[in-house]
């Protein structure tokens, strides 16, 4: 799980990835399709097969231009990866940026065990950027009945400006 990655939904990202790895085994990765000028900010995956919720993964690039992804799908952080992964890792070598990738070595996994990528139920949250932090804890908070009225005391009082 990576701590910049916020998912919010009724059954939890991990445990529909987890029902998903006991009916596949192998590799499992969440996913959500992006808009195409954003692909170079994740890892894309190239599919062989798309059902529209499950997808089998036979590539996967680090942040590609946008004129050369092989779809707009790509990778959050959450993973069900087989120990493998770590071997590779521990090679170090360097990809995009100069920087040991995950995405390498999860794309050296390719072939050698299933590989999938589950198109989760529920809201991600980027809280690598500074506005998807913010919607979060709104959104979090407002799920909570006993903080609704707290949250929108805080949003009238501030909304109004410094000169209140």
């Amino acid at each position: 799980m990576l701590a910049d990655d916020l998912v919010m939904a009724d059954d939890p990202c991990l445990k529909q990835m987890i029902d998903v790895y006991q009916q596949t085994g192998g590799n499992v990765v969440a996913v959500e399709d992006v808009p195409k000028e954003h692909t170079n900010r994740y890892g894309i995956l190239e599919v062989a097969s798309d059902d529209g919720r499950l997808v089998e993964v036979v590539g996967m690039v680090e942040k590609p231009d946008p004129k050369d992804a092989p779809s707009t799908l790509s990778i959050i952080g959450r993973y069900i990866l087989q120990p493998e992964v770590f071997g590779f890792l521990e090679e170090k070598k360097r990809g995009t940026g100069g920087e040991i990738q995950l995405t390498d070595s999860m794309a050296r996994m390719i072939g050698n065990a299933p590989f999938h990528g589950l198109r989760f139920e529920g809201t991600r949250f980027d809280c690598g950027d500074k506005a998807g932090f913010f919607e979060a804890n709104v959104a979090f908070a407002l799920a909570r009945p006993d903080l609704r009225d707290q949250v929108q005391e805080v949003i009238d009082r501030y909304a109004a400006g410094p000169d209140r």
